[in-house]
């Protein structure tokens, strides 16, 4: 077992390339070819967390929070950030987060925060744009098998909880071959008809190198004629925040009541309500949410549950939806059993432990 087996598992459920442009998803350091000892898995990466890794034999952290959020023009030890990042080199250590990415997955933290407050038909607050692309290429009749499959498995052609899907229209192709070409049919300088067909494929933006590769490879034609096109579609599931509905309505005390206890949240924040609301639909967000307060409102839901939430944001909302701020460590706790699940299902006899050192850095008294 390799450091990159982990990391592709992970990987699969939540590609880097679903993470927002000012985040640091990914491989931050060490070896990806190291074998893999052990797995420890925390939400943030400190100094105690990498010498817990080591007194337990786990040559791999996988955190929620990137150690490495921007830039660092030294490395002197002179602060914890420094200390880890000097510790896990020493030791050997390799770091890898799944932070925007992992909100933004499908079944990602905020929709798993939704399953464990019961809700039912989550989506997500605010869908995830530029994920998807159309491929087209046109390929002789008698191929059609052999490309479509090879496109299939490397990527192409699955949509939401279906794969293998495409479509195809029959036609016919025309070309001539110039001095030099190699044609798979038909002759150099003769005009050409073959029986072709257009076949046609959703796919996700990060797998179109795979999926490039995999055509050119599969194809008979010396130069086969296909294009990717950027799709306004989003890939189903994706996207930050999640809002879904409760079967039975509660009160804004049993609700918060719900709350603390699901997410061992001691205190919460709350905007001012009417204690006779009923709250049917919920929206949320893991981390800090303030900024989805307003696709909160629009989506209809009578309560948004996040964390960070600014002064402001309570003083300007309190007539539209109900807000209640849990603490950021408390929302997004739930990664560690994520990575559990991503991990443990892949690799079932693997060693996968939590963090004891990985605590919320803020104290309630």
């Amino acid at each position: 077992m390799l450091v990159r087996d982990i990391i592709e598992a992970i990987e699969s459920f939540a590609p880097p390339a679903l993470q927002e442009e000012y985040d640091n998803s990914g491989f931050i350091i060490g070896d990806k070819t190291d074998e893999c000892s052990g797995v420890l898995l925390t939400v943030d990466v400190t100094p105690e967390v990498v010498h817990e890794a080591k007194a337990s034999g786990c040559n791999l952290i996988v955190s929620h929070h990137p150690l490495i959020f921007s830039g660092i023009k030294r490395l002197d030890g002179s602060s914890r950030q420094q200390k880890a990042i000097m510790a896990a080199i020493r030791n050997e250590i390799s770091i890898y987060a799944a932070h925007t990415s992992l909100d933004i997955a499908p079944y990602g933290v905020s929709q798993r925060m939704a399953s464990m407050l019961g809700l039912s038909d989550i989506e997500p607050l605010e869908s995830k744009e530029g994920t998807l692309l159309k491929l087209q290429v046109y390929v002789p009749e008698d191929c059609i098998e052999i490309v479509r499959d090879a496109l299939f498995k490397a990527g192409a052609g699955r949509l939401g909880n279906y794969d293998a899907c495409s479509f195809s229209t029959a036609g016919t192709g025309t070309f001539r071959a110039l001095e030099g070409a190699n044609p798979f049919v038909g002759c150099i300088g003769e005009f050409h008809r073959e029986k072709e067909v257009a076949l046609q494929m959703v796919l996700p933006v990060w797998r179109r190198n795979e999926v490039e590769k995999a055509l050119l490879n599969s194809h008979p034609y010396e130069t086969p004629a296909y294009e990717f096109v950027a799709m306004h579609n989003h890939i189903p599931g994706t996207g930050l925040g999640a809002v879904g509905t409760f079967e039975a309505p509660m009160l804004p005390g049993e609700f918060i009541e719900k709350v603390k206890s699901t997410f061992d949240s001691p205190i919460v924040r709350c905007s001012n309500f009417n204690p006779e609301t009923k709250i049917s639909r919920l929206a949320l967000c893991g981390g800090s949410g303030g900024s989805l307060i307003r696709k909160a409102i629009s989506s209809g839901a009578q309560a948004y549950l996040t964390s960070d939430v600014k002064y402001h944001d309570f003083v300007d909302y309190p007539d539209n939806i109900i807000i209640v701020d849990i603490g950021h460590h408390e929302s997004e706790n739930c990664s560690k059993k994520i990575f559990y699940d991503i991990i443990s299902e892949k690799f079932p006899n693997f060693a996968i432990r939590n963090s004891q050192a990985d605590i919320n850095p803020i104290n309630y008294l």
